[in-house]
C-alpha cells in the first residue's frame, strides 16, 4: 500500500498580490496644488477680479493676475467640455474616450493662457530695441526661481497631454523636439515683433525642461496607448500536432 497517496496535497503558495497606487492620487496631488497656488495668490488675484468681471481689457487680461484669475474662472467650463467630448466618443462607441477627451481640453487650457503671458509686452513695445541673448545659462541667476518656476510651466501642459493624445508625440525625444520647437517660435515672435522683451536661449531651455519633465510625469497614460496593437488579444497557438 502507497502512504504517499493518501496523504493530501500541499497546498500550494500563493504570493500577495501588489497593490497599485490609487487612481486618486494624482488628482488628489493636483487638487492639493492648485489650493496651495490659490491660497499664495489670493490677495493679486482679487486685486484682479474686478476689473475682469467687468469686462475690462486694460487691467485684466494684460496682467499677469488677470490671466490666471480667468484661467481659474474658466477651469469648470473645461471640465465641462471634457464631458461634452468624451460623452460623444463614448455614444460613438469610441474607446478610450475620457483620456483623450481630457488631453485636447487640457493640452489648449493649460498651454494658451501661459503664451499669452510670454507675448505680454513689456514697457516699451515698438520703440525699445530687440534684445538677444545666446549665451547659455547666463541668464538663469537673472530669473530667480520664480522666473524658473514659471518657464518650466510654459509648455508642461504641451508635453502632458500631448503624448496621451497623438501617437506620434509619444516618445521623450520627440517631446523634446517639439518644446524645444515651440520655444524657439516663441523667443524669435517676441524679437520680430519687438515686444521689449529678451529673447533668451535659457528660456528655450528652460520650457523645454518643463515639457520634458512633464511627459514624464504622464508617461504610465500614453505608453500603454503608444502601440495601439498592443491592446487587442494576443491570438492562442494552436496545438503542437
Amino acid at each position: 500500500m502507497n502512504d504517499y497517496a493518501s496523504r493530501p496535497a500541499a497546498p500550494r503558495r500563493t504570493r500577495p498580490r501588489r497593490t497599485r497606487p490609487s487612481r486618486t492620487l494624482l488628482p488628489g496631488l493636483a487638487v492639493l496644488g492648485l489650493a496651495g497656488a490659490l491660497f499664495a495668490l489670493r490677495r493679486p488675484l482679487a486685486m484682479s477680479a474686478p476689473r475682469c468681471l467687468a469686462g475690462r481689457w486694460h487691467g485684466c487680461y494684460d496682467t499677469f493676475n488677470g490671466v490666471v484669475l480667468m484661467t481659474l474662472v474658466a477651469l469648470p467650463l473645461a471640465l465641462l467640455v471634457v464631458w461634452a467630448l468624451a460623452h460623444r466618443r463614448r455614444r460613438a462607441g469610441v474607446t478610450p474616450a475620457w483620456r483623450p477627451s481630457l488631453a485636447e481640453v487640457g493640452l489648449v487650457h493649460g498651454t494658451v493662457p501661459f503664451l499669452w503671458l510670454t507675448m505680454m509686452p513689456g514697457a516699451a513695445p515698438g520703440t525699445a530695441p530687440a534684445r538677444v541673448s545666446l549665451v547659455p545659462l547666463r541668464d538663469l541667476v537673472s530669473m530667480g526661481p520664480l522666473g524658473i518656476a514659471g518657464n518650466l510651466l510654459v509648455l508642461a501642459a504641451l508635453g502632458f497631454f500631448a503624448p496621451m493624445r497623438f501617437t506620434a508625440l509619444a516618445s521623450v525625444p520627440r517631446v523634446l523636439a517639439l518644446g524645444a520647437g515651440c520655444s524657439v517660435l516663441v523667443e524669435t515672435a517676441q524679437y520680430v515683433l519687438r515686444l521689449d522683451r529678451v529673447s533668451s536661449v535659457d528660456d528655450v531651455l528652460v520650457n523645454t525642461a518643463g515639457a520634458v519633465l512633464a511627459a514624464l510625469a504622464s508617461r504610465r497614460w500614453w505608453r500603454t496607448t503608444g502601440n495601439p496593437a498592443s491592446d487587442l488579444p494576443r491570438p492562442v497557438p494552436a496545438p503542437a500536432g
